[in-house]
């Protein structure tokens, strides 16, 4: 079956860190890219990072220095490490195939930022 499934999300307090993890199944994981994108109410649909099969990165100017995306291909997953988080970075986060294939989206993970 082919699927993403996040899990990490929580809540957090200003200035504390999360790490979102992204299992991919039913994909040859190691050459596709991958990216996180987040969505907070009443708002669209944000690219937050992506990740190339050959480790490139690209980050949204919104986290660009405090959001760091990896990727283990042994383990068929990818991450999002987040510090200094904000207030304004509470969304529901979602893991996205972004090459290879149909589109393909997780479920969503929900972080939660308190002021």
């Amino acid at each position: 079956q082919v699927q993403l499934v996040e899990s990490g999300g929580g809540l957090v307090q200003t200035g504390g860190s999360l790490r979102l993890s992204c299992v991919a199944s039913g994909v040859i994981f190691s050459s596709i890219s991958m990216g996180w994108y987040r969505q907070a109410p009443g708002k669209q649909r944000e690219q937050v990072s992506i990740i190339t099969s050959r480790g490139t990165t690209v980050y949204g100017d919104s986290v660009k220095g405090r959001f760091t995306i990896s990727r283990d291909n042994a383990k068929n997953t990818v991450y999002l490490q987040m510090n200094s988080l904000k207030p304004e970075d509470t969304a529901v986060y979602y893991c996205h195939r972004e090459s290879n294939g149909p589109d393909l989206w997780g479920s969503g993970t929900q972080v939660t930022v308190s002021s």
